[in-house]
């Protein structure tokens, strides 16, 4: 074909839409609900482009109403793992080999589908499957998954345009090859947009993929796959498998063509999927890529000046959107005890109009946890703090699974800064706050820093400049992504890039250069135009007499 430098389209963030009453979006959404509640799906794996199924089929149930059956998914094993990695080996070459703008055209293609004909679909798959209100899903699945797409070819671009300088008769370039091998993609339940890029942002650069999604988003994921295949990614690049961490881990870790893992989960599931890789490194033929975004314990940190309705909003949205299951999510909220009465008195306002239940009711703000683990992990927390001397519940708690894994939020007061809730990622509608005096605010900042293993996202409320800069000095090595007066959550592709580091993670910063560098393996190349013919340097020549 001809041949040609080629600029992409200009790469914009996707427009949220408001699903406020009367709205197009809103009824069409309503109505794609209604659809997808009206029937039920039996959902196979995808490898090789071939639907597989399998003897045993998994329910799958709205966390928020056990009692409708949203359908079934086909549960693989070990062989189905083996298959999967054989279908990427040889879709390799050919994918590997494709020119560059056609990979960028498939997923181009791929954030188009999410923002047109698919949006409502990818949203309702969402707020079924995992519980999460309209306007969630649409920043999370629809929004932001298209954002990682379309920024996702921009990185590509921008990382083949980063060549090397070239001195007189010598021409230098890099070559950036995908990985010799396979990646491993394993994704989590709590953003529909995670759970799409992290096999994706391998795939883009040409690397070939066995993806297993959390089963709790299983739903969505088959969406996604859906798109993506619509999209034309070709068979045997991405390969989905739905089996259980284990089965995947013992079949992926042991083989040799192993290239790299893209993860997005728990903290101990990393480390031990790093423990695992390292003790089989002799097993591979490559130094695999880890690349991971694990826990939390996010914080809000709030000065003497902070602006009250600010910090207020802020923490109501920041610890209670999506019920707190965001590694983003505010944890622990550190604020000082001299504007503490007014700033309760704005949350509690809050709190008071918060309504819960399901997300087909667009007037929900707060909908079931993703499942009964989940839950059950959660009120043991709540039911210890109403006891225990050192913590008092101040609001909500109230836990009821008659018909979902409904959870109040829940707001505890630490009467000690090392209270178990100001430690513990707990991963749900409960945060706990801790009054400090305010002549302690230094003494404070030591003891937030060192309080948690986990450095992702954090926050400061202030008016006075100078303090926000000491708070951001001492807190340096507390959050990858860090926000001055808003809520720790919420990061947008090509805007903030998101990861942290300690125990969050690998910080490689999803949807940025620096995340998609890890799955190329650069190839240096120097061309001599007139190479030399002797040996000899003009130092070896004698002297003239």
């Amino acid at each position: 074909m001809p041949k040609g430098f080629f600029n992409i389209p200009e790469v914009k963030n996707e427009p949220v839409l408001s699903y406020a009453p009367g709205t197009p979006e809103r009824k069409e959404l309503q109505e794609k609900i209604k659809e997808l509640r009206a029937m039920t799906v039996s959902l196979p794996m995808i490898i090789g482009g071939r639907e597989v199924t399998t003897d045993k089929k998994i329910e799958m149930r709205p966390p928020h109403d056990l009692g409708h059956l949203l359908g079934h998914y086909y549960q693989g094993d070990a062989s189905h793992v083996s298959q999967a990695i054989d279908a990427a080996l040889e879709a390799r070459e050919k994918w590997s080999k494709m020119s560059w703008q056609h990979r960028a055209s498939i997923f181009l293609k791929a954030a188009d589908l999410l923002a047109g004909p698919y949006r409502s679909k990818i949203n309702a798959a969402t707020m079924l499957g995992q519980s999460k209100n309209a306007f969630q899903s649409e920043i999370d699945a629809a929004c932001e998954l298209a954002d990682f797409y379309r920024y996702g070819v921009k990185c590509m671009v921008d990382i083949y345009e980063m060549q090397p300088e070239s001195s007189k008769g010598i021409w230098n370039y890099a070559a950036y090859r995908p990985l010799e091998g396979f990646v491993f993609a394993l994704t989590p339940f709590n953003f529909t947009s995670i759970a799409g890029n992290l096999p994706v942002a391998p795939a883009l650069m040409g690397n070939t993929v066995v993806w297993k999604p959390s089963k709790t988003a299983v739903y969505s994921a088959a969406v996604i796959m859906e798109v993506l295949r619509e999209a034309g990614v070709p068979d045997g690049v991405i390969n989905l498998v739905h089996v259980s961490g284990p089965t995947a881990a013992d079949v992926v870790f042991n083989h040799p063509d192993f290239a790299g893992i893209h993860f997005t989960g728990s903290t101990g599931v990393f480390q031990n999927i790093w423990k695992t890789i390292g003790e089989n490194i002799h097993k591979y033929k490559t130094y695999p890529r880890i690349v991971g975004e694990t826990g939390g314990k996010d914080f809000i940190f709030a000065d003497n000046t902070a602006d009250v309705q600010a910090l207020a909003t802020a923490f109501v949205r920041g610890a209670f959107e999506y019920q707190g299951q965001k590694c983003s999510a505010a944890s622990r909220v550190y604020i000082p005890k001299s504007i503490w009465p007014k700033t309760w008195e704005a949350i509690e306002a809050q709190l008071k109009t918060v309504k819960m239940g399901g997300p087909e009711d667009f007037t929900n703000f707060v909908n079931a946890v993703i499942d009964e683990s989940s839950y059950d992990k959660l009120k043991g927390f709540i039911d210890d703090a109403r006891t225990d001397a050192d913590a008092e519940v101040i609001w909500g708690g109230k836990c009821d699974k008659t018909k979902g894994y409904f959870i109040e939020p829940t707001v505890i007061l630490a009467k000690k800064p090392d209270y178990i809730t100001m430690q513990e990622e707990l991963f749900g509608p409960v945060v706990t706050v801790y009054v400090y005096e305010d002549d302690k605010l230094d003494e404070t900042l030591t003891i937030l820093d060192n309080t948690s293993m986990y450095a992702l996202t954090g926050a400061v409320f202030s008016q006075d400049r100078y303090s926000i800069e000491k708070i951001m000095d001492r807190l340096e090595n507390a959050a990858g992504n860090f926000y001055i007066n808003d809520k720790p959550t919420g990061a947008v592709v090509g805007q903030q890039p998101f990861g942290g580091a300690r125990g969050s993670g690998t910080n490689d910063k999803a949807g940025s250069v620096f995340n998609f560098i890890r799955w190329v393996s650069i190839r240096a190349i120097k061309e001599n135009f007139v190479p030399p013919h002797n040996y000899m340097y003009p130092n070896f020549l004698p002297d003239n007499e």
